[in-house]
């Protein structure tokens, strides 16, 4: 066997292995019925022949039979058929239940890993190929387990078969071995052929998952811009692909199965014929022929449950390799056990920050200072490095150099789920759940409702949630659909308020928003009752003035900080960024009147 099919091999036998680990109980009662069934069809051949010999044949004799006897063979028959049924429901309903729980087992774990690793780990991968990796990748993983303890039975009915064959015969049980290896042989074939086409398919599988989830999530961008047709097209050749990759395991299976088929067909038929010969030789009674023949009939098919083991290895091997990918990625934000103070505002500060996205640095030694209940805005041009400075405020990634202290305690050495639990940050993106308007603030928070309408009173959205159909209960829809962009940005308000947070990192999170409602919202968030560190990645200008120190950057820099005042007066950059977006404004309200 080359070398790729026995690492294939050792690598699916190496899942399994993991399978009989994580559900040990499940997996010993499926292989003890399938032990069971695996001695049925013995028993079963037993029967036969000693009812042939017994009843049978004594009535064609004595051209008469009596009740007992034929009500006794009944009854036997009926024994050895239900010991099968037992076997056969209990194999597969622990095997079912075994790959079921394997699969939520691990979908539970990649979906976990998912949360905990950091964003820079989820940007280098794309949304399609995490959906793959959490459906069809582990459903491929497990896909041996079902016909598993149906193969390991079936060595206990090999063992039994050819124990009870040689007893009878050993030249009918020769005979009968020799179809063995050599459904064997077609077997190993079989899988060396298979192994390639399915790790093909399995490969394809996430690369058509991921197109699709691209062009249904910027569904918006194909529409606008008349893509319909090349996102069809490219669809089209990821599944043309994914089509001709599953015909051809399709084209092998078909190939091998009927050879699969007839091999044990053959052996039957060998086995009649040597029979029938030995029969005449007076070398086995009636009774033995039917016995042996009855026998290889039952054990003949069932060896081809090794094949379906074999076949779905491959699958599994690339499946399992594409799930531990994510399980043993690495990248965990450190955790210590330092806590924060019980209560109070958080204050703030940077020290020689730097960070890249793979080879490009966007941060560049980046020192601030935000005190305990300030209100600072962090304004630049495009590209200046404030989002990103934002993601690192809250923890979402670390710096590659440099330290971000809270309360002058550094972030790294804070307990699991400290930061998140006294910070809240509202992106430039707003998104909301297929939920209702009360699920989407609370996200699994067990608050009462006068919470949620205080924190929607503080945003200036009480109003408009009154308004809807059903109030709080009201579904808004995939992504906040049903909302307008400022209805959306004012829901993930009130999402982050509700948590009463200490610090509060707004990255450009009001732009959707008229000017005039999101100076009433910023002043309603300083003068909150309960008041928190106010970090504000903002451009226009009524923002900013509400802002106790402002801080500019450009290209990953910190230039200046100071008053409004003082950086208009003294920095050139700053004015000339600010002067840009009055006269914007001016343009898009020349009246002094909000849109």
């Amino acid at each position: 066997m080359p070398a790729t099919d026995r690492s294939t091999l050792r690598q699916g036998l190496g899942v399994l292995a993991v399978a009989v680990r994580e559900e040990p109980w499940i997996f010993c009662a499926a292989l003890l019925a399938s032990a069971l069934y695996g001695v049925a069809p013995v028993a079963t051949s037993w029967t036969l022949g000693r009812i042939t010999e017994d009843v049978i044949l004594p009535a064609f004799r004595e051209g008469r039979t009596t009740a007992a006897a034929l009500v006794g063979a009944g009854l036997a028959i009926f024994g050895v058929a239900m010991l099968r049924v037992v076997g056969v429901i209990g194999r597969r309903v622990g095997a079912g239940i075994m790959q079921f729980r394997l699969q939520a087992t691990y979908r539970r774990r990649v979906a976990h890993r998912y949360l905990r690793l950091p964003v820079s780990w989820h940007q280098r991968h794309p949304a399609g190929q995490l959906l793959s990796n959490i459906n069809a990748d582990v459903e491929a993983a497990w896909a041996p387990v079902v016909p598993l303890p149906t193969a390991l039975g079936v060595v206990v009915m090999l063992a039994a078969a050819i124990v009870s064959m040689f007893t009878v015969d050993p030249v009918l049980a020769a005979v009968a071995l020799l179809v063995f290896p050599a459904i064997g042989l077609l077997n190993v074939f079989y899988q060396r052929r298979l192994t390639p086409l399915a790790a093909r398919a399995q490969s394809l599988r996430a690369e058509t998952s991921d197109i699709a989830h691209e062009s249904f999530d910027g569904a918006l961008v194909v529409k606008t811009l008349g893509l319909e047709e090349h996102e069809t097209a490219r669809m089209a050749d990821a599944a043309a692909r994914l089509r001709d990759a599953n015909v051809a395991v399709g084209r092998t299976r078909g190939r091998f199965d009927p050879m699969l088929d007839a091999f044990p067909n053959l052996g039957i038929l060998s086995v009649l014929a040597v029979g029938t010969v030995r029969l005449a030789a007076g070398a086995v009674t009636v009774g033995e022929l039917v016995q042996v023949s009855y026998l290889f009939t039952m054990i003949a098919f069932p060896v081809r449950a090794f094949g379906w083991v074999l076949a779905e290895l491959p699958r599994s091997s690339v499946g399992w390799a594409r799930v531990r990918h994510v399980l043993d990625a690495d990248g965990d934000l450190p955790t210590g056990r330092l806590r924060l103070s019980d209560a109070g505002p958080i204050s703030l500060d940077t020290r020689g920050v730097s960070y890249a996205y793979g080879d490009s640095v966007v941060l560049h030694d980046v020192t601030l200072s935000v005190g305990s209940g300030r209100t600072v805005a962090v304004v630049g041009p495009t590209g200046s490095g404030k989002s990103t400075l934002a993601t690192l405020m809250v923890r979402l990634v670390d710096p590659v150099r440099g330290d971000v202290l809270m309360d002058g305690l550094d972030a790294r050495e804070m307990r699991s789920g400290e930061v998140s639990s006294a910070v809240a940050f509202v992106p430039q993106e707003t998104l909301l759940f297929d939920d209702t308007v009360r699920d989407n603030i609370l996200l699994g928070l067990e608050l009462p409702d006068e919470r949620v309408w205080e924190a929607l009173e503080a945003v200036q959205a009480a109003d408009v949630v009154r308004a809807l159909p059903h109030g709080l209960d009201t579904r808004v829809g995939e992504r906040g659909a049903t909302l307008s962009g400022g209805q959306r940005q004012r829901i993930a308000l009130a999402r982050a308020l509700v948590r009463r947070p200490r610090l509060l990192v707004l990255d450009d999170a009001t732009s959707s928003i008229d000017p005039q409602v999101e100076g009433r919202i910023l002043r309603r968030l300083r003068d909150a009752r309960v008041p928190s560190t106010l970090v504000l990645v903002a451009y226009r200008q009524a923002t900013i003035a509400l802002a106790d120190h402002v801080v500019y950057m450009e290209r990953g820099r910190v230039v200046d900080s100071g008053t409004h005042d003082e950086l208009r007066a003294r920095c050139f950059g700053y004015r000339g960024l600010v002067t840009a977006y009055e006269q914007q404004e001016q343009q898009q309200h020349p009246d002094g009147r909000t849109a």
